[in-house]
């Protein structure tokens, strides 16, 4: 009977992990559930039961977490490489080329094409120039000369 009662909590704990996924620690709460449907044949006293739960899913939660730690992405060390842009589309200035005031182009950044704002005084930039960003304000990279 208590093989039952483990199995079905661990199938409601799945069920709740499928639902909500940004929670987390319903899956480590479930596996530690089927581990003790598992042992239910070893007629465990219901508190040594439920000592076994939570710690099972406690040490699996810790585990998972470590896991999860190793597996992220470290930063790489930016060079100033890493700051530089190249003007694609001319920034307009006098001419009157794209941009309202002039002070609108795009630039290649990390190898990418973004939409910039020069923020220098000198508004006309020719495509090939090499710019620094500056900044970033939403899509738009803030440039300068």
């Amino acid at each position: 009977m208590a093989s039952l009662i483990w199995l079905a909590l661990a199938g409601v704990l799945l069920l709740v992990e499928l639902a909500v996924p940004g929670f987390g620690g319903f899956l480590m709460a479930s596996v530690a559930a089927l581990v003790l449907a598992s042992l239910a044949g070893l007629a465990l006293a219901p508190g040594l039961q439920w000592i076994l739960f939570v710690g099972l899913t406690a040490a699996g939660n810790l585990v998972l977490w470590r896991w999860s730690r190793r597996q992220r992405p470290t930063r790489p060390l930016q060079s100033s490489q890493a700051d530089l842009a190249e003007v694609i589309e001319g920034f307009g200035g006098a001419d009157g080329a794209p941009g309202q005031d002039g002070s609108l182009g795009r630039v290649r950044w990390q190898g990418q094409s973004w939409a910039a704002e020069n923020l220098g005084p000198s508004s006309a930039l020719a495509p090939g120039t090499r710019v620094t960003v500056m900044g970033r304000e939403g899509t738009r990279l803030q440039v300068m000369p």
